[in-house]
């Protein structure tokens, strides 16, 4: 059975020398190239996101051997554990939401504090007053709409008090305290001590989500040109897997605002912030008809509509209007360069629509009309006047080609698409 099972290959082998190709062999290497790079994607990605995370993680340490020593050596407390544990569930919140953390681990402190004593008082200590403990907690903070975080650290101090205070005495005050000293040294470390780079900390989250869209707004237009539906169809599912970036992107905004707040040594960055704080929601809006962009070169292609040369060469110019956009804002310029590439773009798909498009194209056109307004406005200009500047750099076009055609008796190109 085993000569029988070897055959098969020792006569592909001496075809093989007789000069046929071995496809086999092409695919297992294109499919080792593709594991390649993929493994290097994946190494570049986790390397990205240790440095986006070491600040975070050096204040969490800093902050919790602070706490523990201020609980233990100065308020005497033997046994600290609340107070670090407090500190870095303050520095784990949501950034930018670390000054309501602090309250709220307080407030939800105090609730379960309260209330387990009370019904300790009432009931006595025991596995059934223990539920009824929790489920009171919870029930009472969600009725005064109480947030989840209160909720929570309510529901777990009432545990504690619970269960350790038979055989803790004055456990109450310690834990009270401990929530006061984790939640104030945590916001003391990221105000004073080790206060981040506002304008670092969004460039770093800024470059994932701008580079994604420049990326996949490119390959779409090397799809366009090479009628190739595949790559297209994988920049639509790679863009709509932005979550993550634009996740990190917003979040890294109201990190900013809160350290430029908090933190004296940062109060000078705030104008610098306005750029950001001012983009983020232009961007998730160009994000998103960049996508339906994308979704309908897909179908131009399924479809065989016509592809104007201009069409693919427009794409371009957005991606490129993407980068330069990201790269102005990080070195603290004036975002010209990147204005001037939208409406080069926006020039471009109008020689295309004066060529000729079918239904699916004359969407694309229009996308791109309003993904460069989306860009315009994100470089800090009011939307009426992106809007103004984006119809006068389609209509010049039109109008020069619309000269062009009188001239050689050629029929009128069509109106324009509407700006979305």
């Amino acid at each position: 059975m085993a000569v029988a099972r070897d055959r098969p290959s020792l006569v592909r082998r001496a075809t093989l020398r007789d000069g046929l190709v071995d496809v086999d062999a092409e695919r297992i290497s294109e499919a080792v190239e593709q594991l390649r790079q993929r493994s290097r994607a994946t190494l570049h990605d986790r390397l990205h996101r240790v440095r986006m995370a070491l600040g975070l993680a050096l204040q969490a340490g800093v902050a919790a051997g602070l706490a523990w020593l201020i609980s233990h050596k100065l308020l005497g407390n033997p046994q600290p554990v609340f107070a670090p544990i407090s500190a870095v569930g303050t520095l784990a919140a949501s950034v930018g939401q670390r000054l309501r953390r602090t309250v709220e681990l307080i407030i939800g402190v105090a609730v379960g504090v309260g209330l387990g004593d009370f019904l300790i008082y009432l009931l006595g200590a025991g596995a059934w007053q223990l539920g009824l403990v929790v489920t009171t907690a919870i029930l009472l903070t969600i009725f005064f709409g109480a947030s989840v975080a209160i909720v929570i650290q309510a529901a777990a101090t009432a545990v504690l008090i619970v269960t350790l205070s038979p055989s803790t005495a004055n456990l109450e005050i310690p834990r009270f305290v401990d929530a006061f000293v984790g939640g104030g040294v945590a916001l003391v470390v990221t105000a004073i001590l080790l206060p981040l780079n506002p304008l670092r900390v969004i460039n770093r989250a800024a470059r994932p989500a701008l580079d994604l869209l420049a990326d996949q707004l490119d390959i779409t237009a090397e799809a366009l040109r090479t009628r190739d539906r595949s790559s297209a169809q994988q920049a639509l599912d790679r863009l709509r897997e932005n979550k993550d970036e634009l996740a990190a992107f917003t979040e890294a905004i109201e990190g900013a605002k809160e350290t430029s707040t908090l933190s004296p040594a940062r109060w000078h960055r705030r104008s610098e912030l306005t750029h950001y704080t001012e983009a983020a929601d232009p961007i998730d809006r160009a994000m998103r008809n960049s996508g339906t962009l994308i979704r309908r070169a897909v179908t131009m292609i399924e479809d065989e509509e016509p592809v104007p040369g201009p069409m693919p060469e427009s794409i371009c110019h957005l991606a490129e209007s993407v980068r330069l956009l990201r790269h102005e804002f990080a070195v603290g310029e004036e975002p010209d360069d990147a204005r001037e590439r939208s409406l080069r773009a926006v020039s471009e798909a109008s020689r295309a629509y004066a060529e000729g498009v079918g239904f699916s194209g004359s969407v694309v056109i229009a996308q791109v009309r309003t993904t460069a307004s989306d860009l315009m406005v994100a470089s800090g200009i009011e939307q009426e006047e992106a809007n103004r500047l984006v119809r006068n750099a389609f209509g010049e076009q039109e109008q020069r080609t619309g000269s062009a055609e009188q001239d050689s008796g050629a029929p009128k190109a069509p109106t324009a698409p509407p700006l979305g």
